[in-house]
This record gives structure tokens, C-alpha cells and sequence, in this order.
């Protein structure tokens, strides 16, 4: 990395953190809750439309059953709350729902876990920031047409925020959390004071009607009324990120982030009854295509919660309409944090188990998984192109994952309370236990059932598609442990066999010219003391090869000079040939190849030089008895890099033949 570009680096990102200075990035609760439980709250914002979305194909006549699948949204979402507060006391290390399940289902359970949970959190990303874009162009209409390069860029600032630290990016999104919050208070106070001082709220799509309903019964009312359910699920997702984040949390962390479930499910429930009421109260309409409702195709409709701030605060050119609409797009778009937080921390365990490569296992310079964050906003951006950042088409893939995680979290803590309570002596404490168990035992129950609704209905709608990904991603890791477990066992079994001494040392110094980097190596390999010491060049041009023996003569180097012949001028494979012939003669000599090379100061000095030390080395790393040294000799121009690198330790220099 050059200096200008750790400059760059630098005012992006910040100055490095020491790694003692973790515990000052620990999260107080006031801060927690937003950064952890922001995707849940905003959620509020796009589930009742989600229901409304598909209760529309039945007409008018449909809209009254939305009612029964709020209140089961609003009973799951009280039931997994509580459930996952008995999640974070029996596990506080942050392994969450794939810890659960590791521990007490095996490992398959458990990469299974960690699989569904990794593609939610991309999802999450991408659907919180899109359903944020399309607030934004609700209130900003010409915007609209570009959603997609607003969605990008908003990741990519988002990830920015989150690699300048955890603490940072919470302060920030502390705000509009909050703000957020305090608008749906403040619509919920003046919409009841409306409806009980007489006025009649009026959505502006009262008047719509729905011009192609259908009349479903049966079986068929029923999958319907499923399939709403399972959509209005959404408003669940990240309630299970503060259980994979209570590391992040201050002590007594476990307290603490139990704290914090518990203020999430308050809120969130509260939010969503109240905006599900409106909705109906005020007879917002919505479709999934303009057609549906009479209007021309193309035609921009205002999602459900900006239907209902128009209808409670004056219109569309009211002060606390653009207030809703503004903390609910950025609330939106910053719900994105909670995966933020919780994809790198998962990202990281799983790489410390051997599931993903372990460069995501360690903190960046601001104590941030900076490797996890670029991950995430990768895979995010690139499900916002294919999506053409729309947030229904991108809700059908959702919660399907989160689901998966809810069902084995919640048996493996049945499994752990059972394996737990026949050595527990004392009877509080047992007591306590059993308690926690029914309250699991209920949460298994009814998340299967929910995560049986949600696959049924949305299968063919683009769930196959998570699904799909998670199998993959399932494969990969399962890849990944096997590849690290088998080099393991190469690296650590017979190891004092390793420790034998070899015949001899036999030492080659490669050179083209007898110029000082080509002295030093030569004075270093001989200080080495080898069994047998050589110079080896390869003949490419005569007239150079001859007036290199002739000045080796001159100055009576006493080493040997063997000359290599290469009709066709190939020097790597010329030196491979000859070291790989030594080996064959003497199995049991070790033979260290030492490389003259000098180092150049600025990067467009690398471009003046061949590479051929380094194909060199890089064939040579392939010999089995083999060892490469490298003898760097510093030019001019690179005098002085070192005292620059020494004030950014990131950079690492390159050096090149």
C-alpha cells in the first residue's frame, strides 16, 4: 500500500485503535438498542404493508382479515422476544443461535444455523436500505428512477460509518433511531386525539378501488391468509442480532442485553398495532401494481406509512408528514446497521471455528471486523442490482433464514435446559430453569409452525432463491472446516519427525551480474556456513555471460560459478530443472536458494523491473526440500520510505527484482 493511499485510508477510516482500548467501544444501552435493534423497529415501517400487499388480490372484502394476522405477528414477536431473552443468559459469548445450536444440536446443526443467518443478514441490508429508498422517493418523487444508485451509494456509506468503529457508527444511528420513534409517538398521540375529538381519518387511496379482486374460499382463504401472515413475519427480523452481539455490550452484558430485548419488543409492538390500526382506520389501499387499484400503469403510489402521516397530520405538505417520512427513510436505511453488527461478529467465531477463512476473524485498525463489513456490503450490493433495489420483490427471499435460526435456537436451548437441570442443587435456580424451558418449549412450537407457513407460501415466490444460497454457503463452510482440518493434521501429526537434521545444506546464490546486491548475498550465504556453496547464472545472452565469468575471475570470488545453458532463454524453468536434479541425487540435502534483490522507493519505479524473482520464488515454493531467501539491498530512492511506513504500521512495502 503506498502513502497516499494510507492517507486516503486515514480520513476515511481514522487513526488506528490500540487493541486495550476494546472495552471503550462497549455499548450502553441507550446505544445498544439502536444499533442492534434498529432493523427490528424499522420493520414496523413496510410489515403491515406487507400484509395489505397480499390480502389485496381478495378486494375490499379481505382487508379486515389483516387483523388476524397482526395479532399473530404481534404474539410471535412477544414469544421470540421472549424466548431469546433466555438465549443471551445461558449464552453471553455472542455465538447467538449458531452457538445454541453447535453446543446442543452438532456441529451440522450448527453450520446450518450459521448459513441461514448469514444470508438473512444480507438481506437485510438490502431490503432495509431499499424500502428506505422507496420512502425517500415517496416524499422526493424525482428521485424516482433512481433507486438503485441511492441504494448503493447508501451502503457504501453505511459501511464506511461501521468501519470507523462500532461506538462511532451507534452514536450515529443513535439519533435517527430515536427520532424515528419519537414520529411514530408523536402520530400515534395525534391520531387518537383525532379519532376522539370526532375527525375521520382518510387515507388519500380511500377512494380506490380494487378492479380485478378475487373471491377465494376454503383452502385456498386459508393459504391466503398464511401467506399474509408470513409476509407480515418481516417485522421479527433482528431480534436475534443482539443475541450474537452481547460481547458488544457493557457488563454485566447478559443483563444488559436481556434489558434491551425487552425495550425492542415493547416498542415494536407497540408500533405496529398502532400503525396496523391506522392503516384500517383510514382505509389505506395498496397493490403491488398500480393497475390493480385503477390507476394508469407506472403510476407512483406512497407506501402505507406515509399514506397514513398525510392522513393524521394534514396532507403531504405537512410538517410532520416530511418529519415521518424523513426518520422513517433514514431508519430505514440504517436498520442496515443491525447486520452490520451482527454479520462480521457471526463472520468472525466462524472463522475462529475453522468455517470461513480466517482473515475474518480479526478486528481492523478501529477494533471493527473491517473484513466481515466489506464482505456483507458486497454481497448486499450486488442482491440491490439484481433486485433493482425493490423491496417487495426482495421480501419474498426474506425471513426465511431467521426462521431456520428461530427453530434451532429454541430446541437446542431445550436440549440445553434438559442436559442442565438434573445436576442444578439448587431449587431457585431449578425453578428458574424450568421456566426458562416452557418459555423455549413455546417458542420451538410456534416458530416451527411459522417457519412451515413461510416456506409453503413463499417457495415459488423466491424463497427457493435463500434457500438455495444457504445450501451453498452450508457447502462452503463444510469445504472450508475440511480443507483447515486436513491441514491441521499435515502440519501437527508426527512432528518430531520433522526435527531430524539433513544430510547436508546445500546453498545456491542466483545471480545475473556481479554487482553489490549480488556481493551481499554471496557474503550472506557464505555466512551461513553451508555443506556446499555455489553461484549459479543462466547463459540468456553470451556476451553478458562471458564478461561476467571474466570479471569473476578478476576479482577471485571464492565461490564456484556454475553456468546454466537455456537455448531458448527461459530462466525459471532453467533453475527449477537444476535444483530439482540436485534433489534427485541427494533426497536428504536441504538446498537454500538465495536471491539478490534490490528494493525502489516509489511505485513507478516497480514498473521499470522485471518480475522474475518473484515467478521464480513462487515455482520454487512448489519444491519439497527447497527454502527461498531473499537478500534485499535498499537503493536511494528508497531510503527514507521506512521512516514513512513507521507512521501508518498498515502499509506493508513491496519488493520486487
Amino acid at each position: 500500500m503506498s502513502i497516499a493511499s494510507g492517507v486516503f485510508k486515514r480520513l476515511l477510516v481514522g487513526r488506528p485503535q490500540r487493541s486495550d482500548r476494546l472495552g471503550e467501544s462497549l455499548l450502553p444501552k441507550r446505544i445498544a438498542l439502536p444499533v442492534f435493534a434498529s432493523d427490528a423497529l424499522s420493520s414496523v415501517a413496510y410489515a403491515t404493508e406487507a400484509i395489505l400487499l397480499v390480502l389485496s388480490v381478495g378486494g375490499l372484502s379481505f382487508v379486515h382479515y389483516t387483523w388476524y394476522a397482526a395479532a399473530g405477528v404481534a404474539f410471535l414477536m412477544l414469544v421470540v422476544v421472549a424466548s431469546y431473552r433466555q438465549n443471551v443468559h445461558a449464552y453471553p459469548s455472542g455465538g447467538g443461535d449458531y452457538e445454541v445450536a453447535t453446543s446442543n444440536l452438532g456441529q451440522r446443526a450448527g453450520v446450518t444455523v450459521a448459513a441461514a443467518l448469514m444470508v438473512d443478514y444480507v438481506l437485510t441490508v438490502a431490503v432495509s436500505v431499499s424500502a428506505g429508498v422507496a420512502n425517500i422517493t415517496s416524499a422526493v418523487q424525482s428521485l424516482q428512477g433512481h433507486e438503485v444508485v441511492l441504494a448503493a451509494g447508501l451502503v457504501l456509506f453505511i459501511m464506511l460509518l461501521n468501519l470507523r468503529g462500532v461506538r462511532e457508527s451507534g452514536t450515529a444511528f443513535a439519533i435517527p433511531t430515536y427520532g424515528f420513534i419519537l414520529g411514530v409517538a408523536v402520530l400515534i398521540v395525534v391520531g387518537l386525539t383525532k379519532l376522539a375529538t370526532g375527525h375521520h381519518l382518510r387515507a388519500e387511496s380511500a377512494n380506490l378501488h380494487y378492479v380485478h379482486a378475487m373471491h377465494y374460499s376454503g383452502f385456498v382463504l386459508i393459504f391466503l391468509l398464511l401467506r399474509s401472515f408470513a409476509s407480515g413475519c418481516t417485522a421479527l427480523t433482528g431480534v436475534e442480532a443482539i443475541s450474537n452481539g452481547v460481547p458488544a455490550f457493557r457488563k454485566p452484558k447478559s443483563d444488559n442485553a436481556a434489558t434491551t430485548l425487552a425495550m425492542l419488543g415493547a416498542i415494536s409492538v407497540s408500533m405496529f398495532i398502532a400503525i396496523t390500526s391506522f392503516a384500517l382506520v383510514s382505509h389505506v389501499h395498496v397493490a403491488a401494481k398500480p393497475e390493480e387499484l385503477g390507476l394508469p400503469p407506472g403510476a407512483h403510489t406512497k407506501t402505507v406509512i406515509a399514506q397514513i402521516g398525510a392522513a393524521i397530520f394534514g396532507g403531504d405538505r405537512s410538517l410532520g408528514f416530511y418529519y415521518l417520512q424523513f426518520t422513517t427513510a433514514l431508519i430505514l436505511v440504517l436498520a442496515a446497521n443491525t447486520a452490520f453488527n451482527g454479520f462480521p461478529v457471526l463472520a468472525s467465531i466462524l472463522a475462529r471455528d475453522g468455517f470461513l477463512p480466517r482473515q475474518l476473524h480479526t478486528r481492523g485498525d478501529r477494533l471493527a471486523f473491517s473484513n466481515g463489513i466489506l464482505l456483507l456490503s458486497g454481497f448486499a450490493i450486488v442482491l440491490i442490482l439484481a433486485f433493482s433495489a425493490n423491496p417487495n420483490r426482495l421480501l419474498n427471499l426474506y425471513i426465511i433464514g431467521v426462521f431456520v435460526s428461530f427453530v434451532n435456537s429454541q430446541i437446542g436451548m431445550i436440549r440445553h435446559w434438559n442436559r442442565n437441570l438434573p445436576g442444578e442443587p439448587d431449587p431457585a435456580r431449578r425453578r428458574q430453569m424450568k421456566r426458562s424451558r416452557v418459555i423455549n418449549t413455546i417458542g420451538a412450537i410456534v416458530t416451527s409452525l411459522v417457519l412451515a407457513i413461510v416456506l409453503i407460501s413463499k417457495f415459488v415466490e423466491g424463497a427457493w432463491i435463500a434457500i438455495g444460497a444457504m445450501a451453498v454457503l452450508f457447502m462452503t463452510m463444510r469445504g472450508i472446516r475440511r480443507h483447515y482440518d486436513l491441514v491441521r493434521n499435515e502440519l501437527y501429526s508426527d512432528v518430531d519427525t520433522e526435527t531430524t537434521l539433513p544430510a547436508r545444506v546445500h546453498a545456491i546464490v542466483l545471480l545475473s551480474k556481479l554487482h553489490k546486491p549480488a556481493m551481499r548475498a554471496l557474503a550472506y550465504a557464505r555466512a551461513t556456513r553451508p555443506s556446499v556453496l555455489e553461484a549459479v547464472t543462466v547463459n540468456v545472452e553470451q556476451d553478458e555471460t562471458l564478461a561476467l565469468e571474466l570479471e569473476w575471475e578478476r576479482r577471485g570470488v571464492p565461490v564456484p560459478l556454475k553456468v546454466l545453458d537455456s537455448p531458448y532463454r527461459e530462466i525459471t524453468r532453467t533453475v527449477v530443472d537444476y535444483i530439482r536434479s540436485i534433489r534427485r541425487n541427494s533426497p536428504r540435502d536441504v538446498i537454500t536458494v538465495f536471491i539478490p534483490e534490490y528494493v525502489v522507493g516509489h511505485w513507478w519505479e516497480h514498473l521499470l523491473h522485471n518480475q522474475s524473482a518473484l515467478r521464480l520464488k513462487g515455482r520454487l515454493l512448489f519444491s519439497p526440500g527447497v527454502m527461498v531467501v531473499s537478500v534485499p539491498w535498499q537503493l536511494k530512492s528508497s531510503i527514507g520510505v521506512a521512516d514513512r511506513f513507521d507512521q501508518d504500521p498498515d502499509p506493508t512495502p513491496v519488493i520486487k527484482l
